[in-house]
């Protein structure tokens, strides 16, 4: 089954797939294994990740290991309609078109939680949250699920604190072949990918402001000193601002940034990070965009609200006149800048950040019987010889051995 936007695109989405499948040597190597042992047999696997060639070839791993495949995207301007077309080409269930409105968005959700999934894989919490607010008969049948993100993390620490999770959840994005490596270096280069190739500008010299020194935020950050930019970081948090000047970077608040910044990239997880009171104060021709999951970061509505007139300014942008005669630009309606005006993390990248989903998954099935199953307690951490298994594939694939303790070491530092 599929709704997609043109199945005669899968030759176009399968040509993307096959370029990535050469750079993700991991998850090559897991679909080899899932294909042999096939841990998912049998199981249904509900998926909401952003719909791009690097997820389909995450899908097709699963799906070898016996999955019956039930995918849609995570945001509606990141879905790549010729991958989707590709996936659903190979016998996968896809309901998912780039550009989808909310409701064709939701209903995406709804169709593939609805089939009664064994295991879900999710990209900032809606399949999880719609599975208990709206199908709340089929949650016994959830043997667990997997999440992706920072802001889905957020999500279901919310709902196990009142007790309403009611299945266990693998927090992804906590591994450390995650967020070091992806939120870090993937966010870091993809992000300026989207923003380089939307608007053809330079950012040397230019002063580009960070909101969020998250790992995402560091990132995000450390690539534009790279290419030349003079950084300012925002942060609530008092911690991670010390962070930052030690860093070398300038640290104030939102408010003063506003007058000074010609780039704003937000990255928090959080709402109204940029509001009216910071836009009215901004340099004529100021940019912003969203690198934060949800597209309320940068408050798109409040700007459209106040403007006296808005305009398309260039593929992806567009561009808002306030009354004090002021342009300022969005990127892709504020919403993932690396996904819906990019491809997103690069490949390599991926291969690591999949590898650890396609493992916590075969995780879960195997160890059904035994993982914590109460209110309170659903949140579970990627156990530490799973990160251990990918940080050494990706080492050997490329070429590089590192020590081993002697028993004497080992028993030094562990007293064993």
């Amino acid at each position: 089954m599929y709704e997609i936007r043109d199945i005669a695109l899968a030759p176009a989405g399968e040509l993307k797939i096959e370029w990535v499948r050469r750079h993700m040597p991991l998850l090559d190597a897991l679909e080899k294994e899932f294909a042999l042992t096939k841990p998912f047999k049998g199981l249904k696997v509900a998926l909401s990740v952003h719909l791009e060639a690097k997820t389909a070839h995450l899908c097709e791993v699963l799906a070898a290991g016996g999955a019956e495949m039930w995918v849609t995207g995570s945001n509606p301007l990141s879905t790549q309609d010729d991958v989707a077309a590709a996936l659903a080409s190979e016998g996968l269930n896809v309901f998912a078109l780039h550009g989808a409105t909310r409701e064709q968005y939701e209903s995406g959700i709804r169709k593939v939680v609805s089939v009664g999934p064994d295991i879900i894989i999710d990209d900032g919490g809606d399949l999880v949250t719609c599975i208990h607010k709206e199908f709340p008969g089929l949650v016994d049948k959830v043997i667990g699920g997997c999440e992706e993100t920072t802001t889905g993390i957020l999500r279901l620490q919310a709902m196990d604190r009142t007790g309403e999770l009611r299945f266990p959840m693998m927090l992804v994005n906590d591994a450390a072949c995650k967020h070091f490596f992806d939120n870090r270096y993937g966010t870091g280069q993809s992000v300026w990918d989207g923003i380089n190739r939307t608007t053809n500008l330079i950012v040397a010299g230019k002063s580009v402001v960070v909101a969020g020194y998250g790992w995402c935020g560091k990132g995000v950050a450390m690539r534009a000193k790279g290419l030349g930019a003079k950084v300012i970081v925002t942060e609530v948090d008092p911690i991670k601002a010390m962070e930052a000047v030690m860093d070398g970077f300038k640290v104030m608040t939102m408010r003063q940034a506003a007058p000074l910044g010609d780039i704003f990239i937000t990255v928090t997880g959080c709402k109204d990070v940029v509001t009216p009171e910071d836009f009215i104060l901004m340099k004529d021709g100021a940019i912003c965009c969203n690198a934060g999951h949800f597209d309320v970061e940068v408050a798109v509505a409040d700007l459209r609200k106040m403007a006296v007139r808005a305009f398309p300014a260039r593929n992806n942008i567009e561009g808002f006149v306030l009354e004090n005669g002021r342009t300022v630009y969005i990127i892709a309606e504020g919403r993932l800048v690396n996904l819906a005006a990019g491809d997103g993390h690069p490949a390599e990248i991926m291969d690591m950040s999949f590898a650890i989903q396609a493992l916590s998954a075969k995780y879960l099935v195997d160890n059904r019987k035994t993982i914590v199953r109460e209110p309170r307690r659903m949140l579970n951490n990627v156990p530490q010889e799973i990160d251990s298994k990918v940080a050494r594939m990706k080492l050997a694939d490329w070429g590089i051995t590192i020590d081993t303790l002697s028993p004497g070491q080992h028993k030094y530092l562990f007293g064993e």
